[in-house]
């Protein structure tokens, strides 16, 4: 029997890695094996391994060695042994994954179109991660958005639940957002979200000189800066901050320029992992790190069952074919294309408008 493939990753230094080969088990009653078929690779899944220990991604998918993890991902799957009467052999599902060939899986609350693992150790984890499509059921199903579907639903529903958020909240009483790393997917995605509001507030962008030119032809921003230019932002401005970096010396600078004026601060993301100490300009005491399936969880309750699913789906979906007007998918197979992908994008030498979605 062939073995389950994994891509394990030191916890403590995200560069090292390694694979490791373990025999299938038999199934027991009520398990499935999936086999993963692609799954896409980005700086989510950086942030993923980065905040891993404090917020518990390493749980999902444990391996014997603690000094080591396996990184999980968003993706598609196909039903290769079943034991679950409800849950049939060929079965395509989407979901989240670990970086491996094959997974175990104990399906429960089994719907038409979803299914959750219930497998124990998953049962106290957040429920959105452990929720899977079965999209042969989906209504409109279309199987050649697979590629924009892994790589950009995940952070499209992170950028619609922050859009939410903020919107929940009145924007906090600021009249502008500033975006940094306005170039990232999960920027942009948020930027669509904010501009199709009704009543937008001021939407600036902040990047990188090299990626200037990149963002401002998105037409998204009312407004593209430089980190060099921050200085001649308008200080005197109501504004709300959306963080996709982690990186300490941008936030500190911005603080110390809008003060009272900072009104809020979301960090959602830490890509630049190493610089993501704060410095004394930060201003903690309105700044808090932004989970989305705690979002979600409040949306169920507000919205009713299957309603945040709902919006967020026709949300991603349209963003997504805009999306291609500026977004390339590279394809690759094999366990040295998951290395090289996880590797490109760990360095950040992936570009902007570029992607992985890999196999084993």
């Amino acid at each position: 029997m062939a073995a389950i493939a994994e891509f394990q990753v030191r916890k403590d230094k995200l560069d090292e890695t390694r694979r490791v080969d373990n025999e299938k088990p038999a199934l027991g009653d009520g398990q499935i094996l999936a086999k993963v078929d692609r799954f896409a690779v980005t700086a989510n899944n950086v942030t993923y391994g980065v905040v891993g220990e404090r917020i518990g991604y390493w749980k999902f998918f444990p391996v014997a060695d603690e000094g080591w993890g396996v990184i999980p991902v968003w993706g598609f799957a196909d039903v290769e042994a079943s034991n679950h009467p409800d849950v049939a052999v060929g079965e395509r599902l989407y979901g989240y994954w670990p970086m491996a060939s094959h997974l175990v899986m104990r399906p429960g609350k089994v719907s038409k179109t979803r299914l959750v693992d219930d497998a124990p150790h998953r049962r106290e984890l957040p429920p959105v991660y452990n929720s899977y499509a079965r999209v042969s059921a989906e209504a409109g199903y279309d199987g050649d958005m697979d590629n924009d579907r892994m790589v950009l639903m995940p952070l499209y529903a992170t950028s619609f639940c922050l859009y939410d958020f903020l919107k929940d909240n009145d924007w906090f009483g600021a009249g502008r957002v500033i975006i940094g790393s306005a170039s990232s997917k999960t920027a942009i995605g948020t930027a669509y979200a904010i501009k199709s509001d009704d009543a937008p507030p001021t939407l600036v962008g902040l990047t990188s000189a090299r990626n200037r030119n990149a963002v401002e032809r998105l037409g998204l921003y009312d407004e593209v800066v430089v980190y060099d230019d921050i200085e001649k932002l308008d200080g005197n401005v109501a504004t709300v901050i959306i963080d996709m970096s982690g990186d300490g010396g941008v936030l500190g600078r911005l603080h110390k320029l809008l003060g009272d004026n900072m009104k809020y601060t979301s960090n959602v993301g830490v890509t630049h992992f190493e610089a993501n100490d704060m410095g004394p300009d930060f201003i903690r005491e309105r700044s808090a790190m932004f989970f989305a399936p705690g979002h979600m969880q409040k949306r169920a309750k507000d919205w009713g069952p299957g309603e945040f699913e709902k919006r967020a789906h026709s949300f991603w979906r349209d963003a997504a074919l805009k999306s291609r007007s500026w977004l390339t998918i590279q394809e690759a197979r094999g366990p040295d294309a998951v290395e090289h992908a996880w590797r490109d994008v760990l360095a950040g030498k992936t570009p902007a408008d570029a992607a992985w979605a890999v196999g084993f």
